[in-house]
Order: C-alpha cells, then structure tokens, then sequence
C-alpha cells in the first residue's frame, strides 16, 4: 500500500466529527508535515480549538508524528498555497502516495504532478465502501459536515455523493 500524506484539512475535519479512527483503519498511519503540525495542532490548541487538542490526543496515542519536509520544489515553492499545502504536496511527491487535501487549488497542483488526491469526503466514503462504517453513519457524518460552520465542505457536494452512493 502507498503511503498516505495528510494536509492540515482532513486531519481537522475528521477531529471536528470524531472520525480520525478511520485514517488508521483505512491507511494505517498518515504523514503529515511539521507545516501542518503547526496549523492543525500548534496554532489550533494556542487558539483554543477543541479538535485541535482531539488531533493532538489521537496522534499522541497513536505516536504519529510530524515530518520535516526539507525540499519543495521550486514550482511547488512559487505556488501561492499554505505552507502546510506546499509541504504536504512534496511530501506527496517525494513519497509517491495518496495524498489527503480539500483544498481545490492544492488539489489541482497536486493532480497536475499525477498524484491521487482524496478529501474528507473521499475518506469517509472509501470507508463505507470498505463497510467500516455502514451507510447511517455515513449520512450523520455527512449532515454533521453540512450542518457545521467550522467545516468548509460545499453542503451541496455531501448531498451528491449520498445521491451518487445511492443513499439519499
């Protein structure tokens, strides 16, 4: 299996919903970068964030830890993205794994250089195709992502896949 890179996005919104258990299940460890250590966990607990600290715990407890990321390349370093972003599409890169991003400009990047891009979305998909979770708990995920105005997911997007999946 092809190591699985994690921008700062999922990591968060999989810690809002309380589905982080599912990166495990699904990849069995994630890569992230000390980029999107520093916004998911270091910038979210100074802040006060409660899945900040719920990242913070689920990586404690698993002994994941941030990856320094030395080398971006110049075209990706050029590119106006996140540090997180930049680092975790060189990671991708160097690694030649599936990388996990919501962002639609870093996802573009990332599929421009031939990498398998999945978001939050995909990842709770992939795990009710994988029957990790059955189809109730997808669409009570899904609504918590609707309905959450700290998750920056087009309600419209979760609606088509549950259409797509034939679960509406």
């Amino acid at each position: 299996m092809p190591p699985t890179i994690s921008n700062a996005g999922p990591l968060m919104v999989l810690a809002k919903i309380n589905a982080l258990y599912l990166l495990k299940l699904l990849y069995g460890q994630v890569i992230f970068s000390t980029g999107v250590y520093e916004e998911a966990v270091a910038q979210g607990m100074r802040r006060g964030y409660d899945d900040a600290h719920t990242l913070y715990r689920f990586l404690q407890q698993e002994g994941w830890s941030p990856t320094a990321v030395d080398n971006i390349p110049v075209e990706i370093a050029a590119l106006p993205l996140d540090c997180g972003e930049k680092e975790s599409i060189a990671l991708a890169l160097s690694l030649q794994g599936l990388l996990l991003m919501d962002e639609e400009q870093g996802r573009e990047v990332a599929r421009m250089h031939r990498l398998q891009v999945r978001g939050t979305l995909g990842v709770l998909v992939q795990a009710y195709r994988q029957t990790i979770i059955p189809a109730e708990q997808l669409r009570v995920y899904f609504m918590e992502i609707e309905s959450r105005q700290d998750i920056w997911i087009n309600p419209s997007l979760c609606r088509r896949l549950l259409r797509e999946l034939g679960l509406s």
